[in-house]
């Protein structure tokens, strides 16, 4: 079987934290999506718990507190669980 290797390329990422949770510390692309309706991120319980949906390629899947939401290559948008996203990117600016 042959090996591969991902191919470098750079991201656009949002963690979905409670403390990002406010539009003033959203990325413009994520409120675009948001408008778009690609994306739906809504709080629970008095605001102690936040939830979303994301629209894939794949179709609608759940984004959970600290899950990264993605906008890959082709403007398409997935989360990501944070240990994943830990081993699979790194950082290059903020």
């Amino acid at each position: 079987m042959s090996k591969f290797r991902k191919k470098p390329i750079v991201i656009e990422a949002w963690q979905f934290t409670k403390e990002n949770f406010t539009r003033s510390k959203e990325p413009n692309w994520l409120k675009e999506a948001i408008i778009n309706k690609k994306i739906a991120i809504w709080s629970q319980w008095g605001g102690d718990l936040i939830e979303g949906e994301v629209s894939t390629l794949e179709g609608t899947m759940i984004v959970s507190e600290n899950d990264w939401i993605i906008k890959g290559v082709n403007g398409e948008f997935y989360p990501c669980k944070p240990d994943i996203f830990e081993k699979t990117y790194d950082v290059i600016e903020e």
